[in-house]
Formats: C-alpha cells, sequence, structure tokens
C-alpha cells in the first residue's frame, strides 16, 4: 500500500469530523437563541461550562485518565479558557438578545479570515498559499449569498452589538492558533481543563452580576443549554482540538464556512427562519472554500 493510499482515507476521517464540528457548532445559533430568551448571557454560559466541563472530566476519568498537575499547562488552559470560551462565547450569547440571526451568523462565520490574517501578519506558524486566500475570498461570497444580501441592511443597527459579535470572532481566531500549543496532550484535556476553567471565571461573576438563583428558565431554554453544553461544546471541542493538529489552525477554522449553511439549515427547520433565493449558489462557493482552505498543497509552498 502506498502512502497517498493511506493518507487520503486519513484525510477524508478528518475532513468528515471537520462537517461533524461544522454541524455541532452551527445548532450552537439555534441553542443560544432559545437559552438567552429566559436565562441572562453570562449565568448561560456559566452553566454551559461547568456542564461540559464536569462531563468531560468525568469520560477523562472513566478512560482511566487525569488531568495534567504541570501549573505551566493549567496557565495555558486559563489562556485558552479566556480566549475559545470566556470572552467570545458571553459576548456572542449577550449580541444574540437583540441581532438578528442572520447578520450574527455573517459575522462570526469570519473567524477563518482573522486566523489568515494573525497568520500572515504575526505567528506566520503555517505555510500561506494563493489557494488559502482564494479560499477565504470564496467562503466569505458563498456566506454573503447563502444569508442573503439583504442581511446586510442591518449593519450599522446595534453597532456594539454587531462589534462584541466581530470582537469574538477575532478571539476565535487567536484561540485557533494558540491552541496549537497543546500537541501531545490527549485532545480531551485542553477541552476539559479550559471548561474547568471557564467555569471558574464565569460562576462568580453570574453570582454577582445575575443573582442565578432569582431566574426561573423556562424548559425550553433548559433544554438548549443542555444540547449545547453537552454536544456543541463538551464533544465539539474534542473535535476542535484534534483538527488543530492534524488539519492546522487556519484549515479547523474553515469550519466556520461549512457552519453557515447547517447553521441557516437548522434555523429553517426549528425556528422557522427561511433561505435567501442564492442559498444553493452560495453553497458551492462554501464547499469551494472549504476544500482550498482544508486539503494540502501537493508542491511544496514557501512560508510567507
Amino acid at each position: 500500500m502506498t502512502a497517498s493510499s493511506t493518507t487520503t482515507p486519513a484525510l477524508a476521517k478528518e475532513v468528515a469530523l471537520l462537517a461533524v464540528l461544522a454541524t455541532l457548532w452551527g445548532a450552537s445559533y439555534t441553542f443560544i437563541r432559545i437559552g438567552v430568551e429566559t436565562i441572562p448571557p453570562i449565568t448561560f454560559i456559566a452553566a454551559r461550562t461547568l456542564i461540559a466541563g464536569g462531563l468531560l472530566v468525568a469520560i477523562i476519568k472513566m478512560r482511566g485518565l487525569s488531568l495534567p498537575k504541570d501549573p505551566a499547562i493549567w496557565k495555558r488552559f486559563f489562556i485558552q479558557a479566556c480566549i475559545n470560551s470566556v470572552i467570545p462565547f458571553t459576548l456572542i450569547a449577550w449580541a444574540e438578545q437583540t441581532v438578528n440571526a442572520g447578520l450574527a451568523t455573517i459575522l462570526n462565520s469570519t473567524t477563518p479570515i482573522f486566523a489568515f490574517l494573525l497568520t500572515v501578519l504575526i505567528t506566520r506558524h503555517e505555510a500561506v498559499t494563493m489557494r488559502k486566500l482564494l479560499g477565504t475570498i470564496a467562503g466569505v461570497i458563498g456566506i454573503s449569498l447563502i444569508i442573503g444580501m439583504e442581511a446586510f441592511q442591518g449593519v450599522g443597527k446595534e453597532l456594539i452589538a454587531q462589534l462584541a459579535i466581530v470582537a469574538a470572532t477575532i478571539s476565535y481566531a487567536a484561540a485557533a492558533i494558540f491552541g496549537r500549543g497543546f500537541k501531545g496532550l490527549d485532545p480531551m484535556m485542553p477541552a476539559a481543563g479550559s471548561m474547568v476553567c471557564g467555569a471558574v471565571i464565569l460562576i462568580p461573576i453570574s453570582f454577582i452580576v445575575d443573582q442565578p438563583w432569582t431566574i426561573a428558565p423556562s424548559a425550553d431554554s433548559l433544554l438548549a443549554l443542555l444540547g449545547l453544553s453537552v454536544f456543541s461544546t463538551a464533544l465539539a471541542f474534542v473535535i476542535y482540538f484534534r483538527l488543530i493538529h492534524t488539519l492546522g489552525s487556519v484549515s479547523t477554522t474553515s469550519q466556520a464556512y461549512l457552519r453557515v449553511p447547517i447553521g441557516v439549515g437548522i434555523g429553517v427547520i426549528f425556528l422557522g427562519e427561511t433561505l435567501a433565493s442564492t442559498a444553493w449558489i452560495g453553497l458551492v462557493f462554501v464547499v469551494i472554500g472549504v476544500a482550498a482552505m482544508t486539503f494540502p498543497s501537493r508542491k511544496k509552498t514557501v512560508p510567507v
């Protein structure tokens, strides 16, 4: 068996996991939208990190493993928690109280663009190719077509909330690059460690700001919280940290493009939202963008 024949199935598996990750995170917009209807954003995200972290720690123990003891690693977990959960989770949950789902999806799906720019301008940890640049452009075009250009008419209104989503997007991009530093660890370790640190940060803030014991959440919000915590957080982050090391940070963030049609589709089914007439054309651009940013080049590229 040749090296290429063994590499292709392995790559196909990673791309399939990328699609699963996109589905899990695409569903998160619906979960958040339903959850923050009766649960304040900080409390909602504090509970999300607590449930997800507790679940991951339990699974780690069931596997006969234990979390690292090294303080240096926990310092990295803390940083990862801040830039990959505490800051972006809270900003998006807060913003989705006022920003419509279409515009929120567009703004948050630009993570690969910021990961690409951070790579080019600062870290230069991956080869930057023209194909990835074109993939970035194709993805943005596809997103615009899927949601419909009319979604951009909301830009300028509720500016602070929109900027909050952009800030969350930049934070996600930085987290994807920073997450490469956990290479060698079981993917569950940084996922669990960052969730535990996130809960430690957010729970006291929740008690001070929201006084959660005074909240009366609806059953729908509680179910949304459970789905978000178990599937779109715990399971998703295990896959995420694996892909950071197998596909790279820029390629992993490209799931943001695939997340858009999935997220919109879930919104259509469960929230009664409608698709723009250009959705299917946009989907073609999305697939092209994901492929361009995910599949490795045949020729050797020179880092910029």
